[in-house]
């Protein structure tokens, strides 16, 4: 069954993604529920993905015991509220993504081998397309006109296309993938 190991654990990134995203939606709409966070996400992901009780309210319990969440019971459901610390997290790992740094390491070579690639640049161009199809079907969600999404979609392909000549080039010293060349240091 996808999004499992070994004897039924979930993976960790889907049940910190779950919190994660649970925080934002409190923090934007107000308290919550598992079963609307659960919902939500499915709505978010177009049904492709609608995690069960089994991910969302231990997603749940943990921000509450870390502080990052609240909990009352009203009638037969647990409210959820985001604390100022919850608050603080998110702002924190947004300041790190703007700022460039990003909080997590880049795993897609590890991810392109436990799933069986053996050419992590296939793998990641795999990923690039279906991103780009994640673009069109967002830019679709929020009312793009269809033209419009179509130049940006165009736009973003264009642009890999120009990005991957300045890629292909051999393995550096300490078998680290040199960085790419850009216009300010003589590339083209």
């Amino acid at each position: 069954m996808p999004g499992r190991l070994g004897s039924g654990h979930r993976l960790p990134m889907r049940r910190r993604l779950v919190g994660l995203y649970a925080l934002t939606l409190m923090e934007r709409d107000g308290p919550l529920h598992g079963y609307a966070l659960s919902g939500r996400i499915s709505h978010r992901t177009l049904g492709s993905w609608r995690p069960g009780p089994g991910a969302v309210y231990p997603s749940l319990r943990r921000l509450v015991e870390h502080g990052l969440a609240r909990a009352r019971t009203s009638g037969r459901r647990r409210i959820y509220s985001i604390t100022p610390s919850g608050r603080a997290l998110l702002a924190r790992l947004r300041r790190e993504r703007a700022g460039g740094r990003r909080p997590n390491p880049d795993l897609s070579a590890l991810w392109a081998e436990v799933l069986g690639s053996t050419d992590a640049g296939s793998f990641l161009v795999e990923r690039l397309r279906a991103t780009l199809a994640s673009l069109e079907i967002e830019a679709a969600r929020v009312g793009l006109p269809p033209e419009r999404a179509g130049r940006l979609a165009s736009a973003v392909r264009t642009e890999l296309v120009r990005a991957l000549p300045r890629w292909k080039r051999p393995v550096g010293r300490g078998g680290r993938a040199p960085r790419p060349r850009t216009e300010d240091d003589g590339g083209h």
